[in-house]
């Protein structure tokens, strides 16, 4: 699940080089212009967005989440059957294909990894020994595409957050060689001061993926992500579903790696600790520290996992309805939804020790039902938008959203043809909602345009209402924006008409502790879809929104990604780079 992160930002900015797209002339005016009609809300415009049916979706979610699919694993037959009933959908609503020679179908390649660590993980010490059991107090996988990952005989280090960014002013390597060693890290990023990081608000350096790639980047032999519910912003329980059979990936390149990746429950960590001479509490105080040194602890490991590999393929599907604008119809505006879930596991003893599916019901067929609406709905038109509507329903989300970042890294337009991206992933299943949340509020100009589309709707905009779980670097709007197109992904609200303030944030959090990843994620008689076509019908609007506007949506000044967008644009022999 890590191979292709650790150059990803590196390949990137490389492949923005050679991008030979049709070029988008960039102007130094307000990146967002209004379209030139007196108003976008416009009859025509109202009826098509009418068309958005909370039936249609249910049938949806109904279909691609029935048992009969399997779960949806990338690479099975339920992914198969989910991806050609997708496409099926996206002819009969009026769109044409999007891939490549007139395939509905972007496939990629993947490597399947099935790890088998031992019932048994034991670290030694001069105290004695540490016997952790899997599943229970550790989940570890392979960190390489070979038959045997192993660490042996293998010295662990506490390296606090294990990470470095010289922009807040810290380092928790300092430079010490740590080649070989066994990383203990936490979770999350510091989160306790607003003026360090961004407080309680989770940045990339806070996820378990930039984890391994940091401990990968200084040719650590393995990696330990110590768990907490709060900074995992999940229970064990989902470590235990989503890291533990088989992992897919994208085939491996010539990055560094670990050979083991691992996650450990903090009482484990904390056994740890005490075994190597000193406390968790200790090394939790030291790593709240600008100062903070790594920590040698006087504990010794090796273990061996036994790993099985095929390879597969699955596939991103794309259904394109072109716009109606000369100038402007090779560019898009893409609706993204994953349409993958885990396939078949072990059951959730404590709701139905019998169901072995993992139906992914809200997360994420719920998203596909509502990009197929966002899509009926502009095939309604009476008049083509001027961009087109790129709708890419992609594949392996659940594996560290791959099939999104191959389709960044492979677009079936040149990236800065891209105009935005909106992503839709596990709907509204309990009704109405006074707000809407939009993941990625403050970065870009994006904000401008919902707030119109809330004013509309007679909403409010809201952040992410659940900033300390990182949920934009967790979903597929990441992966677009980490090349640089300006994306959001929109989420439901949490103030349900009718309803007490706290009560949306409660549902949230039940979901989270009960369903997440879980067999238990399923349709049942009691979602309400009427808060669903509302926030589809958001996005149908903010979507024509911009494929009427005079120019793309930009990334604020000074935003992380906006370098890469500008660097795309202004590269030799386009309109913004010539004389």
């Amino acid at each position: 699940m890590i191979n292709h992160r650790i150059v990803f930002f590196i390949l990137c900015c490389a492949l923005a080089a050679c991008d030979r797209g049709a070029p988008t002339e960039q102007k130094a005016a307000p990146a967002v212009a209004a379209p030139q009609t007196a108003t976008p809300f416009t009859e025509p415009a109202k009826q098509a967005a009418a068309t958005i049916d909370g039936k249609l979706i249910h049938a949806t979610v109904a279909e691609i989440a029935s048992d009969a699919y399997e779960g949806r694993l990338p690479g099975s037959d339920g992914d198969r059957k989910a991806r050609a009933w997708i496409a099926g959908a996206l002819k009969q609503v009026g769109f044409e294909p999007g891939g490549a020679d007139g395939s509905w179908e972007q496939p990629f390649e993947l490597v399947g990894i099935d790890s088998k660590p031992p019932a048994t993980w034991t670290l030694s010490g001069p105290k004695g020994k540490l016997d952790l059991k899997v599943g229970e107090d550790f989940v570890a996988f392979s960190g390489v595409q070979n038959e045997r990952a192993e660490l042996k005989d293998a010295g662990v280090v506490f390296v606090g957050y294990g990470i470095v960014a010289p922009e807040y002013g810290w380092d928790d390597f300092k430079g010490v060689d740590l080649k070989g060693k066994v990383l203990l890290m936490l979770n999350n990023d510091p989160d306790w001061d607003p003026a360090l990081f961004e407080g309680n608000r989770r940045l990339y350096y806070g996820r378990w993926t930039y984890k391994y790639e940091s401990a990968a980047r200084r040719g650590a032999a393995g990696a330990i992500i110590i768990h907490t519910d709060p900074s995992a912003g999940y229970p064990w329980q989902v470590v235990q579903s989503s890291f533990s059979g088989e992992q897919f990936e994208l085939p491996a390149g010539d990055e560094p790696r670990v050979q083991v990746a691992a996650w450990m429950t903090a009482q484990s960590a904390a056994k740890l600790a005490e075994l190597g001479g000193t406390t968790l509490e200790a090394l939790l105080a030291a790593a709240r520290e600008k100062t903070f040194q790594p920590v040698p602890l006087d504990v010794r490991t090796s273990i061996a996992l036994q790993v099985k590999l095929r390879s597969t393929q699955s596939a991103n599907v794309l259904g394109l309805l072109k716009g109606g604008d000369p100038s402007l119809a090779g560019q898009a505006v893409v609706f993204i939804a994953h349409h993958d879930h885990l396939g078949v596991g072990e059951p959730n003893p404590a709701v139905d020790p019998e169901d072995r599916i993992y139906n992914g019901a809200m997360d994420n067929a719920s998203g596909v039902g509502m990009v197929l609406e966002v899509a009926r709905a502009f095939a309604a038109l009476p008049e083509r938008p001027k961009r087109s509507v790129l709708v890419a329903m992609v594949g392996a989300e659940e594996q560290g959203l791959v099939g999104s970042e191959y389709f960044a890294l492979h677009p079936s337009l040149a990236r800065r043809d891209l105009a935005a991206g909106f992503n839709l992933d596990s709907g509204n299943i309990h009704g109405r909602t006074r707000d809407i949340v939009v993941i990625g509020k403050g970065k870009s100009s994006l904000d401008e345009l919902a707030e119109q589309v809330a004013r509309f709707q007679q909403r409010e905009i809201k952040p992410d209402q659940f900033p300390d779980k990182g949920y934009f670097y967790r979903s597929d709007q990441f992966s677009f924006a980490r090349v640089g197109v300006p994306a959001i992904g929109l989420d439901s609200g949490t103030d349900f008409l009718g309803r007490d303030p706290d009560w949306g944030r409660k549902q949230v959090e039940a979901y989270t502790a009960r369903d997440y990843h879980q067999p238990s994620d399923e349709l049942t008689p009691e979602w309400n879809f009427e808060g669903m076509v509302e926030d589809a019908q958001f996005a149908f609007w903010l979507g024509l929104l911009v494929a009427n506007a005079n120019e793309p949506p930009r990334w604020n000044k000074g935003d992380e990604f906006e370098a890469l967008r500008l660097a795309d644009q202004a590269r030799p022999g386009s309109p913004a780079s010539s004389p």
